[in-house]
């Protein structure tokens, strides 16, 4: 069982979670801990959005180029040394505590939004 309060259904729908396509991945060296800079496509009512993601251990930046991510896009805006982060790119923790990206299974239009 969680050990987070419960949220009410509501919560959940102002959490905007949807599906981008990563266009471009650059190393971001002036991160604290190893980052890649992502940029995701969101199609078109949202567009292209910048990420920083501590994922260098399980992925290649050139791996990275079309592979579909989810990430909430409705948080304020964070900035991360000299990047500023529009959106939050989603993922789990394995067993070491390294990121693993939450991604589809099947190709989803870009833009989708998770329900």
């Amino acid at each position: 069982m969680s050990t987070e309060p419960q949220i009410t259904f509501d919560d959940f729908l102002k959490i905007d979670i949807r599906i981008g396509t990563i266009t471009d991945v650059q190393n971001f060296p002036e991160a604290r801990k190893p980052a890649y800079k992502l940029f995701i496509d969101f199609g078109p009512d949202i567009g292209i959005k910048k990420s920083s993601a501590q994922i260098t251990v399980h992925y290649t930046k050139e791996g990275l180029i079309g592979r579909q991510v989810a990430a909430v896009v409705n948080f304020p805006p964070r900035q991360i040394g000299p990047l500023m982060s529009e959106v939050l790119t989603l993922g789990f923790p394995d067993e070491n505590g390294e990121v693993v990206l939450f991604h589809p299974t099947h190709k989803i239009p870009d833009g989708g939004r998770l329900f």
